[in-house]
């Protein structure tokens, strides 16, 4: 992976407030074209936050944030990320393939191109034949796997990812694992990842980057040498995520865990 980061953040500072909680203090981070990077730490370190500042969704203190090659803001403007959070958010009103088309009416697709990229996604998710259902009808994995079709109906640079699966059980999140996976090598995404579990974070990631307790600072990055497709269960994933979570465990003992 080389070339211009897709994301790059220099000395970036977020506060709540005057004189109010430090969040975030002097992140520096680059995620490289086609790097899938998970952000661990602490409860309460940041890592949501820094997610949302990169995603322009609050605004940073101090410092720059670039994301392909433009202002966070600019970047929003232009479609160059999908944003998935750890809840669906899907209308319930709308069918599947209209939750999924969304982006592309509020961008003036025409009507036959809407329904072509719908259908492709559909399959992209593996959801053909569900176009038609509504949310409400189908399983927590199924709802997640329309928000990320959703997120990724527009082909941005980006997928910003808030604990996508951090309310699934067990068996859904390992296919839904397989499935993340298969997408971000079969269409060749930048992601940015936040999660709480380690080995979560190493199942998916090529890099994984370690947040000290508040205010967040990047305080380590593993790099993830492990050959896709991956297993939860490997024994090379279980060694690299005890030696993350024994860094986890000192910096939360090093500061009292924020």
């Amino acid at each position: 992976m080389s070339g211009q980061p897709v994301v790059s953040l220099r000395d970036v500072t977020k506060s709540f407030g005057t004189g109010g909680v430090t969040a975030l203090q002097s992140i520096d981070l680059d995620v490289l074209p086609g790097e899938f990077v998970s952000l661990i730490g602490p409860s309460g370190c940041g890592k949501s936050t820094l997610l949302r500042v990169v995603g322009d969704l609050v605004d940073a203190t101090s410092g720059e944030v670039v994301v392909n090659g433009k202002s966070a803001r600019q970047a929003r403007r232009d479609g160059d990320y999908g944003i998935v959070f750890q809840d669906a958010v899907l209308y319930d009103w709308r069918t599947v393939a209209k939750n999924i088309a969304l982006p592309l009416e509020l961008l003036r697709w025409d009507r036959g191109r809407r329904e072509q990229r719908v259908d492709e996604l559909l399959a992209l998710v593996e959801l053909q034949g569900f176009g038609g259902h509504h949310p409400w009808q189908l399983s927590g994995g199924m709802q997640q796997r329309v928000s990320i079709a959703r997120a990724l109906s527009f082909s941005p640079a980006l997928l910003l990812m808030d604990e996508p699966f951090g309310a699934l059980d067990a068996m859904t999140r390992d296919v839904l694992h397989d499935e993340l996976e298969r997408l971000f090598v079969d269409t060749d995404l930048t992601v940015l990842f936040v999660t709480h579990n380690v080995r979560e974070a190493v199942r998916l990631g090529d890099r994984v980057v370690l947040l000290s307790s508040r205010p967040g600072r990047v305080v380590a990055e593993f790099p993830v040498d492990i050959e896709r497709p991956r297993r939860m269960d490997t024994p090379q994933i279980a060694e690299l995520a005890a030696a993350i979570t024994d860094e986890l465990r000192e910096e939360v003992r090093r500061h009292g865990g924020g």
